[in-house]
């Protein structure tokens, strides 16, 4: 592996930030580290940039220890939230700082400097001041100043969180084909499930201090390994196993062999079966709360003897609120997640719930 994290902890007093995380990534990938604010994502991220120290545990590049090495001798490249553009500076000599100060000729700075004003797609602005910039023009600068001295490992510190939403969308797509582009290996922290879904080849889920969960953005969202991770990437359909059994018992085959309370059914909502005629075999009745129109599909809240449901559909098929329609749950949509989540102090539901994913 080209960067590998072991065994990392780290304290504030009596407060464990990091807990035994561990985790590890190739020379060409885009990681994300994902969950809710106070996590320890952004510490983990700090300390892998020799920002904060740890306890234990170790931090390794290419097999070498980084214990002992300062950030600025690390060779990374860092983009935090807040741009933290010099702000008497121009744009040119923003993005031309690291390597002037590691005395590279003025013609290559340069040369340098306007290679990266065209990758980011601003060449007009070399002249021009922080101040005088859009937030998604300097968050582009930052960027640009980040790669310009050739990181072994790109970090980014929820760089995009600060711009509206439309900027956020275009700028995330730019940085995936820039990342794709150059090949650096990036690492960046995020609370937005839907940018860790677009961008990253690996997710690392973090909650309390511990990885959760990590693999592949599908990995993660269709097959969850636990009740939070299932909450928090999207929406979910959580179903407790006495529900199950009464209402829906054929997706009890792959339900792993312990307790009623230990393992909760989750079904996305695009995976649950809209019928509105025929009483199909194998599904349950339910009637229709309300209906959201959504541009490219409808959301559909129903609620039956087997409780709450959200739907997701794109289908043209029409409903009414009021209506009574039945659901059908294929058993291969069907995982089984460990009930850590929310409602791990008591009953896992007293039906299906759907739970939205957080975004703090």
């Amino acid at each position: 592996m080209y960067l590998n994290i072991n065994n990392l902890t780290k304290k504030f007093g009596e407060f464990i930030a990091l807990d035994d995380v561990s985790i590890s990534f190739e020379g060409h990938e885009f990681v994300c580290l994902l969950g809710p604010s106070g996590c320890g994502k952004t510490t983990l991220l700090r300390v892998i940039a020799g920002l904060t120290d740890f306890d234990e545990g170790e931090v390794l590049l290419k097999g070498a220890s980084l214990v002992g090495v300062p950030a600025r001798k690390r060779g990374f490249g860092i983009v935090f939230q807040s741009y933290s553009l010099f702000p008497n500076m121009t744009i040119a000599e923003n993005i031309g700082y690291g390597l002037k100060i590691r005395g590279v000729p003025k013609d290559k700075v340069a040369d340098r400097v306007k290679d990266l004003l065209e990758t980011v797609k601003l060449p007009q602005l070399a002249d021009r001041f922080p101040w005088q910039l859009s937030g998604g023009q300097q968050q582009r600068i930052a960027l640009a100043r980040a790669i310009a001295v050739d990181p072994s490992v790109l970090l980014l510190d929820e760089p995009l969180s600060a711009l509206d939403a439309k900027v956020r969308t275009e700028l995330r797509s730019e940085i995936r084909q820039l990342q794709r582009k150059l090949g650096i290996p990036t690492l960046m922290v995020t609370h937005d499930q839907e940018e860790a879904l677009a961008l990253a080849d690996k997710i690392v889920c973090m909650n309390h201090g511990t990885v959760v969960q990590s693999g592949t953005p599908e990995e993660l969202y269709l097959r969850p390994a636990t009740r939070f991770v299932a909450d928090f990437m999207g929406t979910s359909n959580l179903i407790d196993t006495g529900t199950v059994r009464q209402f829906l018992p054929h997706l009890l085959e792959k339900r792993p062999t312990s307790d009623d309370q230990a393992y909760v059914a989750c079904v996305r909502p695009e995976q649950v079966r809209l019928i509105t005629d025929g009483d199909t075999p194998g599904t349950v009745q339910a009637d229709v709360r309300a209906i959201t129109f959504l541009g490219n599909l409808r959301r559909i809240e129903v609620e039956g003897p087997a409780g709450t449901f959200t739907v997701e559909t794109q289908d043209r098929v029409q409903v009414r609120e009021g209506q009574s329609v039945r659901l059908g749950i294929a058993e291969q949509d069907c995982c089984w997640v460990t009930n850590d989540g929310p409602a791990n102090d008591g009953p896992a539901n007293d039906g299906a719930t759907s739970g939205e994913g957080a975004s703090a």
